[in-house]
């Protein structure tokens, strides 16, 4: 019976930065909410985030939301903290606002029916609990459906297997160890970092290379952050950047400058280290071919001047860039490039001789066998939209997202689905989710959710639904706005690429997040593309 069922006005998966955020504000402005969340704890993904080296790569205090409750009481110990403190910080989130009060932890969503009769979604978990709610709100992210590639064979490995993002809590010992590591994005960036030091033997497998940037980590101290008088302003001046950062693009073309002028921005770039060089660069960047080269040459010649190996430098640091620069995420490194001077540290280029086999002692490529006892998968995820594939979420007549968006994503805002009432979602398909900080993306779109929530209310709607037309006309945009772009000649995650038989299209909105803003502001002035009902 539905009566059985306990009703609240909202009910959000999730309980990292987006759920948190919500349940604050709806919760002071009188809604019943409750949170089902996967993990036994607050945090998200730096509960699963925890595999060694694992750190955020924006930097604080950007890196967190804008509550001033939580903000004012606490300070970093790090400009770009590691998983241990980020958990440290979401306890501090939790004990403020007192999120587990109001959440079911170790409760894995795995059905949501919208029931058009009530106006109201019932939610299913494994665990067998359930909800009903007005709204439904998934705060799942980008990147939490793991992606292993279906290598032959890797059921004889006798050793040692873990994805990275399915790291043993009681962690895994990596000193001595013979490792093979496969990938090198971020992940296995940071895990590079960490583990030639101590092992006794490390492969780096790598398809692509990652056009790593400084992080220029430093380390803070309680009073530099004891005023937080002008965290506000900070927390509005990163929605005034395209990724949401203190920095943005500079108005000149690359080519408005003479060589030596952009061999010292550059250098100034660099010098700032986080992401300066990759979205505070020239505004036409991700837009011009010859801007594009004039950023991969020098970036190319920093990394491989670190590198003593040329063979290796080659692989890593290639003189012919792999991509336009900067449509692949770039990752932040430490001493990356140092450890491929150490001589138990070896990398692979699996696009040149491919993996053919796993074996009981290791991996054969086409040109030769490697042996480890220790296999770390850091392949990655079926980003974006694959987070949706775990969940069967039915809309009105039964229509299942993911068999909506099997052949086009298609959303209106980056917010919610046509057909889909009531459901809105944060930090994932066609926002700017993978180009921006995540708090600040998740401060824009908080904003929106918050404010419609509260509008149907006051206007006595129980439900809205966004237009077909509205989703049409916002999709066809995103689309057309990358064929103005370079990242179409990368196969990204981006786009999907990293996914066997995934359709290839932009998964972000691309204009950035003062523009993403604006338009939610627009939409808000007359909800344009938004249908309301009693």
């Amino acid at each position: 019976m539905a009566s059985d069922i306990p009703y609240y006005d909202v009910l959000i998966l999730g309980a990292g930065f987006s759920g948190c955020s919500l349940l604050h504000y709806l919760r002071r402005d009188g809604f019943s909410v409750r949170i089902f969340e996967k993990a036994p704890t607050v945090g998200g993904t730096w509960y699963w985030n925890r595999y060694p080296g694992a750190r955020v790569d924006s930097d604080v205090p950007i890196y967190e939301l804008n509550i001033p409750e939580v903000y004012e009481s606490w300070s970093w110990s790090s400009r770009f903290p590691d998983w241990q403190e980020l958990r440290q910080y979401f306890k501090h989130v939790d004990k403020v606002l007192e999120v587990s009060k109001d959440t079911d932890f170790n409760t894995n969503v795995t059905d949501a029916v919208w029931d058009e009769a009530s106006q109201t979604w019932t939610v299913t978990a494994e665990n067998g609990k359930r909800a009903r709610a007005r709204f439904f709100l998934t705060c799942i992210g980008f990147a939490s459906k793991n992606f292993t590639p279906d290598f032959k064979g890797l059921s004889k490995f006798k050793g040692e297997v873990h994805h990275s993002n399915e790291w043993p809590e009681t962690g895994v010992n990596l000193e001595g160890r013979r490792i093979g590591l496969i990938g090198t994005g971020s992940t296995g960036v940071q895990i590079t970092q960490e583990a030639g030091p101590v092992c006794k033997e490390l492969f780096v497998f790598q398809r692509t290379p990652n056009l790593c940037l400084p992080m220029h980590q430093a380390y803070l101290d309680e009073s530099s952050q004891s005023d937080k008088a002008g965290y506000d302003a900070i927390y509005q001046k990163r929605l005034n950047s395209f990724g949401g950062f203190l920095f943005d693009f500079v108005k000149k073309k690359a080519t408005d400058d003479t060589p030596g002028q952009r061999e010292k921005f550059y250098q100034a770039l660099f010098d700032h280290g986080g992401f300066a060089f990759w979205v505070a660069n020239y505004y036409d960047l991700f837009t011009d071919p010859e801007s594009n080269r004039l950023a991969y040459e020098f970036w190319q010649r920093k990394a491989s001047e670190r590198i003593k190996d040329p063979k290796k430098a080659a692989i890593l640091a290639p003189k012919v860039a792999p991509h336009p620069f900067g449509t692949k995420r770039p990752s932040l490194e430490q001493n990356y490039y140092e450890q491929f001077n150490k001589p138990n540290v070896h990398v692979v280029d699996v696009s040149a001789e491919p993996i053919a086999e796993f074996t009981e002692k290791g991996l054969r490529t086409t040109d030769g066998e490697y042996e480890f006892d220790l296999l770390i998968l850091a392949t990655g995820f079926d980003a974006v939209t694959g987070s949706y594939k775990n969940l069967k979420i039915r809309g009105v007549g039964g229509v299942e997202l993911s068999e909506k968006w099997a052949k086009q994503t298609q959303t209106y805002l980056g917010l919610t689905v046509h057909d889909f009432p009531n459901l809105m979602y944060t930090y994932g398909p066609q926002a700017p989710t993978a180009f921006s900080n995540g708090p600040s993306c998740i401060q824009v779109q908080t904003k929106f959710i918050v404010d419609i929530i509260n509008y149907m209310r006051d206007h006595n709607y129980s439900s809205f639904n966004a237009t077909s037309d509205a989703e049409t006309e916002y999709t066809d945009e995103i689309n057309e706005e990358v064929t103005k772009t370079l990242f179409p000649l990368a196969k990204s995650w981006y786009m999907g690429a990293n996914i066997p038989g995934k359709k290839i299209e932009m998964l972000n909105y691309i204009k950035g997040i003062p523009a993403y803003s604006s338009l939610l502001d627009s939409v808000e002035e007359n909800w344009k593309g938004v249908a309301f009902a009693n």
